[in-house]
């Protein structure tokens, strides 16, 4: 069983939770991600490491409360324990060589923040100069500034509606950056698909080479299902091992959102029956004959 130690709600959709995980927090690094379950027979939640302590043998995850589970475990409160919490998965963030050397410019959108954090945290203990983009739809949905400013030489800002920062899009701030002649050797985006999808937009006729972090459906996590399959350059992969971190100018982004759209009409119903005769069992309706 797996103590939640600290809970902090960033916003009315987002929740941090600090969790009791001393195997995980003994070998994790920057870029990989746990499998959580709330219950028994419940949802496997993936979710990035959005920080560790060694010490403390602690995860630090921020999720968005979405459907049936993420909702279940936004009701678990400080001292409470999770059935499941699995992990160190997925590869670690791979540094190029003489990256401390290097300028980096990271973006995120959402909830990209959490596994943006460990990532460039790591690469400004390495000395890299590092700087963010964070974008939202309005000020309470921009997360993590303040520890973002911790070590970022600059921290830039988006929201859609103007209530912080630029009124705009994080692509916006990037292009101004890289129009009044700003160098970096490489970026890093994390966000929704659509949004990694704008950034590499900009950064590849600008060539800078861009890191994105894949988040497609996933099951098991270890590459079995095969629910995470995504192409980058040509090549079908798995997120869950080969990832989640990719060249961004190598992925099938078109392929990619449609493949997120598999299965929203089974997402936005979690318990009911619907009308094709679906039936979520994620803690929800039993059927014994179910196979």
């Amino acid at each position: 069983m797996y103590k939640i130690l600290r809970k902090v709600e960033l916003n009315d959709a987002v929740i941090l939770m600090e969790v009791h995980a001393p195997m995980v927090a003994r070998s994790c690094e920057a870029g990989q991600f746990i499998i959580l379950m709330c219950e028994e027979d419940g949802e496997r939640i993936p979710l990035t490491i959005a920080d560790f302590d060694r010490e403390k043998e602690s995860i630090t995850i921020i999720f968005q409360k979405m459907g049936r589970s993420t909702n279940l475990l936004a009701t678990f409160n400080e001292g409470d324990k999770l059935v499941g919490f699995v992990g160190p998965l997925g590869e670690p963030t791979n540094f190029p060589e003489g990256i401390e050397n290097k300028r980096v410019i990271g973006v995120a959108g959402g909830v990209g923040s959490a596994p943006l954090y460990p990532q460039l945290k790591a690469l400004a203990q390495k000395g890299t100069k590092v700087e963010v983009i964070i974008g939202g739809r309005e000020a309470q949905y921009v997360l993590m500034a303040d520890m973002f400013k911790e070590f970022c030489d600059n921290v830039y800002i988006a929201t859609n509606d103007g209530s912080l920062g630029v009124q705009g899009f994080v692509t916006d701030i990037l292009q101004d950056l890289l129009d009044k002649g700003e160098k970096y050797d490489e970026c890093i985006a994390i966000g929704p698909v659509v949004m990694m999808k704008a950034v590499v937009g900009v950064t590849k006729p600008a060539g800078l080479p861009t890191s994105v972090s894949l988040n497609p459906i996933m099951v098991d996590g270890t590459g079995m299902c095969g629910a995470c399959r995504v192409t980058v350059a040509g090549k079908t992969k798995f997120a869950c091992v080969d990832g989640p971190d990719f060249n961004g100018f190598d992925v099938d982004f078109d392929e990619l959102l449609n493949r997120q759209k598999a299965y929203k009409k089974q997402e936005d119903v979690t318990v009911t029956i619907e009308e094709d005769g679906h039936v979520c069992f994620c803690g929800g309706q039993e059927d014994h004959h179910h196979g």
